[in-house]
Protein backbone atom coordinates (compact mmCIF):
# COMPACT_ATOMS: atom_id res chain seq x y z
CA UNK A 1 0.00 0.00 0.00
CA UNK A 2 1.43 3.39 -0.99
CA UNK A 3 1.31 6.36 1.38
CA UNK A 4 -1.33 8.03 -0.79
CA UNK A 5 -3.54 4.93 -0.72
CA UNK A 6 -3.16 4.69 3.05
CA UNK A 7 -4.05 8.36 3.58
CA UNK A 8 -7.18 8.06 1.42
CA UNK A 9 -8.25 4.83 3.15
CA UNK A 10 -7.95 6.48 6.57
CA UNK A 11 -9.88 9.48 5.28
CA UNK A 12 -12.73 7.27 4.02
CA UNK A 13 -13.03 5.60 7.42
CA UNK A 14 -12.93 8.96 9.21
CA UNK A 15 -15.56 10.41 6.88
CA UNK A 16 -17.91 7.47 7.43
CA UNK A 17 -17.84 8.17 11.17
CA UNK A 18 -18.31 11.90 10.67
CA UNK A 19 -21.41 11.34 8.55
CA UNK A 20 -22.94 9.42 11.46
CA UNK A 21 -22.27 12.31 13.85
CA UNK A 22 -23.21 15.19 11.54
CA UNK A 23 -25.64 14.16 8.77
CA UNK A 24 -25.34 15.55 5.25
CA UNK A 25 -28.60 17.48 5.72
CA UNK A 26 -27.07 19.42 8.61
CA UNK A 27 -23.86 20.22 6.73
CA UNK A 28 -25.86 21.28 3.65
CA UNK A 29 -27.93 23.68 5.76
CA UNK A 30 -24.82 25.16 7.39
CA UNK A 31 -23.23 25.60 3.97
CA UNK A 32 -26.28 27.52 2.80
CA UNK A 33 -26.04 29.85 5.80
CA UNK A 34 -22.32 30.60 5.36
CA UNK A 35 -21.02 34.04 4.38
CA UNK A 36 -20.10 34.62 0.71
CA UNK A 37 -16.70 33.18 -0.27
CA UNK A 38 -13.82 35.17 -1.74
CA UNK A 39 -12.54 34.44 -5.25
CA UNK A 40 -9.26 32.56 -5.58
CA UNK A 41 -9.02 33.21 -9.33
CA UNK A 42 -9.37 36.97 -8.82
CA UNK A 43 -6.69 36.87 -6.12
CA UNK A 44 -4.29 35.21 -8.58
CA UNK A 45 -4.87 37.66 -11.43
CA UNK A 46 -2.08 39.87 -12.79
CA UNK A 47 1.37 39.40 -14.25
CA UNK A 48 3.35 39.28 -10.98
CA UNK A 49 4.04 35.89 -9.39
CA UNK A 50 1.79 35.41 -6.35
CA UNK A 51 2.30 33.39 -3.18
CA UNK A 52 -0.17 30.91 -1.72
CA UNK A 53 1.14 30.47 1.82
CA UNK A 54 0.27 27.28 3.67
CA UNK A 55 -0.74 26.58 7.25
CA UNK A 56 1.04 23.25 7.74
CA UNK A 57 1.84 21.58 11.06
CA UNK A 58 3.31 18.28 9.83
CA UNK A 59 3.80 16.02 6.80
CA UNK A 60 4.27 12.27 6.26
CA UNK A 61 7.76 12.83 4.86
CA UNK A 62 9.09 15.23 7.53
CA UNK A 63 6.94 14.47 10.55
CA UNK A 64 6.07 17.38 12.82
CA UNK A 65 7.42 20.63 11.38
CA UNK A 66 5.80 23.15 13.73
CA UNK A 67 4.40 21.49 16.84
CA UNK A 68 3.42 24.79 18.48
CA UNK A 69 1.83 26.22 15.35
CA UNK A 70 -0.87 28.83 15.97
CA UNK A 71 -2.95 28.68 12.81
CA UNK A 72 -4.57 32.09 13.25
CA UNK A 73 -1.34 33.94 14.04
CA UNK A 74 0.45 32.27 11.13
CA UNK A 75 -2.40 33.19 8.77
CA UNK A 76 -2.27 36.75 10.09
CA UNK A 77 1.47 36.89 9.30
CA UNK A 78 0.80 35.54 5.80
CA UNK A 79 -1.86 38.17 5.16
CA UNK A 80 0.43 40.94 6.44
CA UNK A 81 3.27 39.67 4.25
CA UNK A 82 1.21 39.90 1.09
CA UNK A 83 0.08 36.31 0.48
CA UNK A 84 -2.48 36.23 -2.34
CA UNK A 85 -4.21 33.23 -0.73
CA UNK A 86 -3.80 31.00 2.32
CA UNK A 87 -3.80 27.22 1.99
CA UNK A 88 -5.10 25.49 5.12
CA UNK A 89 -4.30 21.80 5.57
CA UNK A 90 -7.21 20.13 7.37
CA UNK A 91 -6.15 16.44 7.19
CA UNK A 92 -5.68 15.20 10.76
CA UNK A 93 -3.95 11.81 10.77
CA UNK A 94 -0.86 12.43 8.67
CA UNK A 95 -0.62 16.24 8.52
CA UNK A 96 -1.98 17.11 12.00
CA UNK A 97 -4.39 19.62 10.46
CA UNK A 98 -7.87 20.57 11.65
CA UNK A 99 -11.05 21.57 9.80
CA UNK A 100 -11.64 24.08 12.58
CA UNK A 101 -8.68 26.16 11.36
CA UNK A 102 -10.82 27.39 8.45
CA UNK A 103 -13.54 28.93 10.58
CA UNK A 104 -11.04 30.29 13.13
CA UNK A 105 -8.93 32.03 10.49
CA UNK A 106 -11.96 33.36 8.65
CA UNK A 107 -13.44 34.78 11.84
CA UNK A 108 -10.25 36.35 13.16
CA UNK A 109 -8.93 37.81 9.88
CA UNK A 110 -12.33 39.11 8.77
CA UNK A 111 -13.73 40.06 5.39
CA UNK A 112 -10.48 41.54 4.01
CA UNK A 113 -8.50 38.32 4.41
CA UNK A 114 -6.93 36.52 1.44
CA UNK A 115 -9.11 33.64 0.16
CA UNK A 116 -8.73 30.39 2.11
CA UNK A 117 -8.01 27.17 0.22
CA UNK A 118 -8.96 23.98 2.05
CA UNK A 119 -6.23 21.41 1.38
CA UNK A 120 -7.27 17.85 2.11
CA UNK A 121 -7.99 14.53 0.41
CA UNK A 122 -11.44 15.29 -0.97
CA UNK A 123 -13.49 12.70 -2.85
CA UNK A 124 -17.05 13.04 -1.50
CA UNK A 125 -19.78 15.66 -1.92
CA UNK A 126 -20.08 15.81 1.86
CA UNK A 127 -16.59 17.35 2.03
CA UNK A 128 -17.57 20.08 -0.45
CA UNK A 129 -20.53 21.17 1.69
CA UNK A 130 -18.33 20.86 4.79
CA UNK A 131 -15.72 23.19 3.25
CA UNK A 132 -18.39 25.82 2.56
CA UNK A 133 -19.93 25.41 6.01
CA UNK A 134 -16.57 25.85 7.76
CA UNK A 135 -15.65 29.05 5.95
CA UNK A 136 -13.45 27.86 3.08
CA UNK A 137 -13.40 29.95 -0.09
CA UNK A 138 -11.96 27.25 -2.35
CA UNK A 139 -10.60 23.72 -2.10
CA UNK A 140 -8.02 21.31 -3.43
CA UNK A 141 -9.07 18.37 -5.60
CA UNK A 142 -6.37 15.79 -6.38
CA UNK A 143 -6.77 14.30 -9.87
CA UNK A 144 -4.83 11.16 -8.91
CA UNK A 145 -7.43 10.00 -6.36
CA UNK A 146 -10.53 10.75 -8.45
CA UNK A 147 -12.20 9.18 -11.46
CA UNK A 148 -12.69 11.65 -14.37
CA UNK A 149 -16.49 11.80 -13.94
CA UNK A 150 -16.11 12.13 -10.18
CA UNK A 151 -13.72 15.07 -10.54
CA UNK A 152 -16.08 16.82 -12.96
CA UNK A 153 -19.01 16.34 -10.59
CA UNK A 154 -17.12 17.71 -7.58
CA UNK A 155 -15.96 20.75 -9.57
CA UNK A 156 -19.54 21.49 -10.66
CA UNK A 157 -20.91 21.13 -7.13
CA UNK A 158 -18.17 23.38 -5.77
CA UNK A 159 -18.91 26.13 -8.29
CA UNK A 160 -22.65 25.84 -7.58
CA UNK A 161 -21.81 26.61 -3.94
CA UNK A 162 -19.56 29.53 -4.90
CA UNK A 163 -16.32 27.63 -4.24
CA UNK A 164 -13.44 27.52 -6.71
CA UNK A 165 -11.25 24.43 -7.12
CA UNK A 166 -7.48 24.14 -7.30
CA UNK A 167 -7.12 20.87 -9.21
CA UNK A 168 -3.81 19.19 -8.46
CA UNK A 169 -1.88 17.23 -11.10
CA UNK A 170 1.47 15.46 -11.08
CA UNK A 171 1.80 13.86 -14.52
CA UNK A 172 0.47 13.88 -18.07
CA UNK A 173 -2.45 11.57 -17.24
CA UNK A 174 -3.59 13.87 -14.41
CA UNK A 175 -3.47 16.90 -16.73
CA UNK A 176 -5.68 15.13 -19.28
CA UNK A 177 -8.21 14.27 -16.57
CA UNK A 178 -8.16 17.82 -15.16
CA UNK A 179 -8.68 19.44 -18.55
CA UNK A 180 -11.48 17.03 -19.48
CA UNK A 181 -13.20 17.82 -16.17
CA UNK A 182 -13.11 21.56 -16.90
CA UNK A 183 -10.54 22.62 -14.29
CA UNK A 184 -9.95 26.39 -14.44
CA UNK A 185 -7.17 26.52 -11.81
CA UNK A 186 -4.54 23.78 -12.09
CA UNK A 187 -1.83 23.13 -9.52
CA UNK A 188 1.24 21.20 -10.65
CA UNK A 189 2.52 19.34 -7.61
CA UNK A 190 6.30 18.94 -7.71
CA UNK A 191 5.97 16.32 -4.95
CA UNK A 192 5.21 12.75 -6.02
CA UNK A 193 2.39 11.71 -3.67
CA UNK A 194 3.52 8.08 -3.73
CA UNK A 195 7.23 8.57 -3.00
CA UNK A 196 7.04 12.14 -1.57
CA UNK A 197 10.15 13.04 -3.56
CA UNK A 198 10.20 16.66 -4.81
CA UNK A 199 11.46 17.95 -8.16
CA UNK A 200 10.60 21.47 -9.38
CA UNK A 201 11.45 20.31 -12.90
CA UNK A 202 8.05 18.58 -12.82
CA UNK A 203 6.50 22.02 -13.37
CA UNK A 204 8.98 22.81 -16.16
CA UNK A 205 8.05 19.55 -17.91
CA UNK A 206 4.27 19.74 -17.50
CA UNK A 207 3.49 23.46 -17.86
CA UNK A 208 3.57 23.43 -21.71
CA UNK A 209 0.80 20.80 -21.69
CA UNK A 210 -1.72 23.16 -20.10
CA UNK A 211 -3.44 25.43 -22.65
CA UNK A 212 -3.99 29.18 -22.38
CA UNK A 213 -6.94 30.37 -20.36
CA UNK A 214 -6.15 28.26 -17.28
CA UNK A 215 -4.57 29.62 -14.11
CA UNK A 216 -1.50 27.55 -13.22
CA UNK A 217 0.02 27.17 -9.75
CA UNK A 218 3.29 25.39 -8.94
CA UNK A 219 3.21 23.50 -5.63
CA UNK A 220 5.96 22.17 -3.32
CA UNK A 221 9.74 22.40 -3.19
CA UNK A 222 10.23 26.18 -2.99
CA UNK A 223 12.68 27.20 -0.26
CA UNK A 224 14.68 30.08 -1.77
CA UNK A 225 14.55 32.62 -4.59
CA UNK A 226 16.81 30.30 -6.63
CA UNK A 227 14.04 27.70 -6.59
CA UNK A 228 11.60 30.31 -7.90
CA UNK A 229 14.01 31.13 -10.74
CA UNK A 230 13.54 27.59 -12.12
CA UNK A 231 9.97 28.40 -13.18
CA UNK A 232 10.63 31.92 -14.43
CA UNK A 233 9.04 32.67 -17.80
CA UNK A 234 6.63 29.70 -17.66
CA UNK A 235 3.46 31.77 -17.11
CA UNK A 236 2.92 30.52 -13.56
CA UNK A 237 0.38 32.58 -11.60
CA UNK A 238 1.50 31.52 -8.12
CA UNK A 239 3.67 29.20 -6.07
CA UNK A 240 2.29 27.31 -3.08
CA UNK A 241 4.76 27.18 -0.19
CA UNK A 242 4.33 25.49 3.18
CA UNK A 243 7.34 23.89 4.86
CA UNK A 244 9.83 26.69 4.12
CA UNK A 245 7.52 29.32 5.62
CA UNK A 246 6.44 27.30 8.66
CA UNK A 247 10.04 26.39 9.54
CA UNK A 248 11.51 29.86 8.85
CA UNK A 249 12.85 31.97 11.76
CA UNK A 250 11.02 34.91 10.17
CA UNK A 251 7.87 34.30 8.13
CA UNK A 252 7.98 37.85 6.77
CA UNK A 253 11.64 37.51 5.79
CA UNK A 254 11.06 34.21 4.02
CA UNK A 255 8.06 35.61 2.11
CA UNK A 256 10.08 38.64 1.07
CA UNK A 257 12.94 36.48 -0.25
CA UNK A 258 10.62 34.13 -2.16
CA UNK A 259 8.75 36.98 -3.84
CA UNK A 260 11.92 38.93 -4.53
Amino acid sequence: MTMLTEIVARKRAELAGLKQQVPLETVTRLAGDALPPRSLSQALEGRELKLIAEVKRASPSRGVIAGNLDAVELARAYAAGGAAAISVITEQNFFKGNIGYLSQIRRELGAERPPLVRKDFIFDEYQIYETRAMGGDSLLLIAAILEPGQLEGLIKLSYNLGLECLVEVHDEKDIHIALQAGAAIIGINNRDLNTFQVDIQTTVRLRPLIPEGRIVVSESGFKTRLDIEQIKGLDIAAVLVGEALVAAPSVAGCMEELLG
